[in-house]
């Protein structure tokens, strides 16, 4: 599970900064989970992803942190299909048209989390 969680929060920490550098192309690629499968699978993959996180947690450098972010993650897996599309669709429309020093700050956030997770779950070695 540790080995999951890395490359899981890798996975995010290059998204974080592929929105950093271009949030137009982050943007592009979010477009694409635009309809219902996509939906589902970033629902699917919130819930591996804190399935991971919670699992990793024992052998993370912070352990409480990183199980109440994986459950908080996980929660976030489940209830997402909840949501729904439409409202999906207007949380980007909106997020689009915002200044691109917006979307670059919620994209350091991205980065910066993805960050956080990867340091925490990466094995720790003895040097």
């Amino acid at each position: 599970m540790v080995l999951m969680a890395l490359l899981f929060s890798i996975f995010i920490t290059v998204i974080g900064a592929i929105g950093f550098v271009s949030p137009a192309k982050l943007i592009r690629f979010v477009r694409k989970f635009q309809i219902s499968t996509g939906l589902y699978l970033v629902a699917g993959f919130r819930v591996v992803f804190g399935l991971a996180l919670f699992f990793a947690a024992d052998s993370s450098r912070a352990p409480e942190v990183i199980r109440v972010v994986g459950i908080i993650v996980l929660v976030s897996g489940l209830i997402t299909p909840i949501f729904g599309l439409d409202r999906f669709r207007r949380i980007l429309n909106w997020w689009s048209t915002r200044p691109a020093t917006f979307q670059r700050v919620w994209a350091g956030f991205t980065l910066a989390f993805g960050l956080l997770c990867a340091y925490a779950v990466a094995p720790c070695f003895p040097f």
